[in-house]
């Protein structure tokens, strides 16, 4: 395939898939490895990235720059993954077992938070997420939820989609929605307090 290194479809903007991986790799296997937190696998999702933009580089117009067009071609293939994670969602083993772990946070006469269950301050007045020592310890917190539950943690406040999206993409109702993002945070900060405080 022959293509014009200096302009894309539309002209407005330079394409060159020989400078894909100088340029983009690093960033696409930490966007994918920060998403799905599997090593191998964010590789092959880039290396599939670069297979697809290659397949569809006569349709891009240009009106994004090419690293974010590489990068929406990567974000679809994440969710993708997600999707056939989520379809096992039915595989209720890691749901069962996250939601028994929360049947102890919560006083069952009153409602109100066990005691060693209550959420405690972080104790930190720097910003945590740029913290790397804290940012491990989310990562690992958040592969101990189920696979749904991460995934719609994960495009919720990682890549800040908006709700409607993600049941669309997930296919859950936004009731489902609601329900396992609040019981991915409950999960995530019982995790954060164990290990992090």
């Amino acid at each position: 395939m022959l293509i014009d290194k200096n302009k894309s479809v539309t002209g407005s903007e330079p394409v060159d898939p020989l400078q894909w991986v100088k340029r983009y790799a690093d960033y696409l296997y930490t966007y994918a490895v920060t998403r799905i937190n599997d090593e191998e696998q964010a590789r092959d999702l880039v290396q599939e990235t670069f297979l697809a933009a290659l397949e569809k580089v006569k349709t891009f117009e240009g009106r994004s720059s090419e690293g974010t067009w590489l990068t929406a071609i990567l974000k679809n293939k994440i969710i993708d993954v997600y999707r056939k994670k989520s379809s096992g969602l039915s595989n209720k083993s890691g749901v069962s077992e996250a939601e028994q772990d929360q049947k102890n946070f919560f006083d069952p006469d009153d409602g109100h938070w066990n005691e060693d269950f209550r959420p405690k301050e972080l104790g930190a007045e720097e910003d945590l997420l740029v913290n790397a020592e804290f940012s491990m310890i989310l990562q690992k917190c958040m592969d101990k939820l189920p696979a749904l539950w991460s995934a719609v943690f994960t495009l919720k406040h990682m890549d800040e989609e908006v709700t409607e999206n993600i049941c669309e993409t997930l296919k859950i109702t936004p009731s489902n929605f609601w329900v396992i993002m609040h019981r991915a945070k409950l999960n995530l900060r019982a995790c954060l307090q164990k290990n992090w405080i």
